[in-house]
C-alpha cells in the first residue's frame, strides 16, 4: 500500500514527462485515483451488537423502487447481517428533503449505523452538485453529532460512465466514514439488474446489499 506522499510524487514525477494540457489532465485522474485507492479505505465501525439497529435512509434506492418490500436492498440486508436494519426510503426525495427528515428518523428508531444513499434525485433534477454536496455532508454530521456511525453509500450522476460525484469520496475522507462508491453505478450499467433505467430489480438490490454486508465486515462492524 502506497503513502499519499508516495502517490504525490509519482504525480509529479508522471505530469513533467508529458505536454501541459495532458500533464493536467493525468494530474487530475491520479488525484482522483489517491482519494479513491492510493490511500486505502481505513475507516473503521464499531462493532454492532446483535440487538443494534440499522438506519437504511435515502430515496427510491432505499425503498425498493422496481421490487418488491422484501426484496429491497434493507430487507436482503437485514437477513446477510443478523441485524435489524429498517428501510427508510422516500422515492423521489431530494438532498434538502432527506436533511429536514432525517432527524425524526434517528429519534424514532435511534439506530447504531445509518446507511445513507441520497443524492439520485438532486442530479436527475439538476439542482446542482454543490447542493447535494453541502446536504449530505450535514447529514452525516448529524448523525455523528448524535453518536451514530454512518457507512456512505455513492449514488451515480446520469451520464456515460454512471459513476458518483467526487465529493462523497471527499465528505467520507473528512468525517473518516466507510464509502462504498462502486455498486450502484455497477447495478445501473447492467441490464440485467434493472427493472428500469433508474432503478434495480431484486437481482439488482441483492448485488447492492451483498456489497453493504461486504463493506460492514471490512470495517468491523459485523
Amino acid at each position: 500500500m502506497r503513502s499519499a506522499s508516495q502517490c504525490l510524487a509519482r504525480m509529479s514525477v508522471s505530469c513533467h514527462s508529458v505536454s501541459p494540457p495532458s500533464a493536467v489532465r493525468l494530474l487530475i485522474a491520479l488525484v482522483l485515483a489517491l482519494a479513491a485507492g492510493c490511500g486505502g479505505d481505513k475507516a473503521k465501525l464499531s462493532r454492532l451488537p446483535g440487538d443494534a439497529v440499522v438506519l437504511a435512509f435515502g430515496d427510491s434506492l432505499t425503498y425498493g423502487t422496481g421490487a418488491g418490500e422484501s426484496e429491497s436492498y434493507p430487507a436482503q440486508l437485514e437477513k446477510l447481517i443478523g441485524r435489524r436494519v429498517v428501510r427508510a426510503g422516500v422515492p423521489g426525495e431530494v438532498t434538502a428533503q432527506a436533511l429536514e427528515r432525517l432527524p425524526a428518523a434517528l429519534d424514532e428508531h435511534a439506530p447504531r449505523l445509518l446507511l445513507l444513499c441520497i443524492g439520485g434525485n438532486d442530479f436527475l433534477r439538476r439542482l446542482g452538485n454543490s447542493q447535494a454536496e453541502a446536504n449530505v455532508r450535514a447529514m452525516v454530521q448529524l448523525a455523528r453529532s448524535r453518536g451514530v456511525e454512518v457507512l456512505l453509500i455513492g449514488t451515480p450522476e446520469p451520464g456515460i460512465t454512471v459513476t458518483p460525484p467526487a465529493f462523497y469520496a471527499g465528505i467520507a475522507k473528512q468525517f473518516a466514514v466507510p464509502y462504498e462508491d462502486a455498486v450502484v453505478g455497477e447495478v445501473l450499467r447492467d441490464s440485467g439488474l434493472k427493472s428500469d433505467p433508474i432503478h434495480p430489480n431484486a437481482r439488482g438490490y441483492g448485488v447492492i446489499a451483498a456489497r453493504v454486508a461486504e463493506r460492514l465486515r471490512k470495517s468491523g462492524a459485523i
